[in-house]
């Protein structure tokens, strides 16, 4: 199987080619078609085994299209914040606003995608401080929320969970099922298509692990408390979503404030 055979765009598929990747994992093969076609979707995948990818991918396709959307990405923690910022920002590079095509109504021009992406903490926080709006969000995705059980965030989860409209598709991942979770998520899911991958899949994320050694990484180290430059630079390349997106760039956990409104 290849990644034109899940129903992803030219424009993405060649990105992808361009990254180095030339099959699908396991998740990535049982999750993408799903997402495509705007079910909810609970998955239940082990470390490292490309699930970042497998909502990453459709995910660009589906904002890329005419009908607005607001996504809102929860994460555990800021790092895993700037690794899915960096795949987003990789793999949504053939996705550029033909400016000749789209003319200046509008109606085209709003008809672009809000990405809200942070952990539960840090969005309690800037949505208490009035920084951004999450109540017309149509996109939900949780990733992880076991780990974000770990991190004891639940509580911060849940107020997150109370100001988003009930109408959305939701895509939940998690490492494993937890007892201490169940709640939250039948909160957020409705009769979700559940896909689970097991344990023994963990041998195929390190085969792909070493297929990919040397080329490009998601890892963000040097970017402790600095500008996420290629993020800006995106942005403004972008029209910066003709200034839906907030006004701010999340690193490491600070909210850096965006100069090009």
């Amino acid at each position: 199987m290849n990644f034109a055979d899940l129903g992803l765009s030219k424009q993405t598929i060649k990105a992808i080619e361009e990254f180095g990747i030339t099959e699908p994992t396991t998740v990535q093969a049982d999750v993408i078609p799903s997402i495509l076609q705007g079910k909810d979707v609970f998955t239940i995948a082990p470390q490292g085994c490309g699930k970042t990818m497998s909502y990453v991918l459709p995910l660009l396709d589906i904002i890329s299209s005419k009908k607005a959307h607001n996504v809102l990405i929860i994460t555990p923690n800021s790092d895993c914040s700037v690794m899915i910022s960096d795949q987003l920002a990789i793999f949504n590079k053939y996705h550029e606003i033909d400016e000749a095509a789209q003319g200046d109504t509008e109606e085209e021009i709003d008809s672009e995608a809000n990405v809200v992406l942070g952990s539960p903490e840090l969005l309690v926080e800037i949505t208490e401080q009035g920084k951004v709006d999450l109540s017309n969000t149509d996109i939900l995705v949780v990733d992880d929320i076991n780990l974000i059980k770990k991190n004891k965030q639940l509580d911060n989860l849940e107020k997150i969970l109370a100001m988003l409209p009930t109408e959305k598709q939701n895509i939940v991942y998690t490492n494993r099922r937890s007892k201490e979770t169940q709640d939250v998520l039948e909160k957020i899911l409705k009769a979700p298509e559940e896909i689970k991958i097991d344990k023994t899949k963990e041998q195929e994320a390190q085969l792909t692990a070493q297929t990919n050694k040397g080329k490009k990484s998601f890892t963000s180290q040097a970017r402790t408390n600095i500008l996420d430059t290629e993020a800006v630079d995106l942005s403004k390349k972008h029209k910066s979503f003709n200034g839906r997106t907030p006004g701010f760039i999340l690193v490491k956990g600070i909210i850096v404030e965006n100069e090009e409104k």
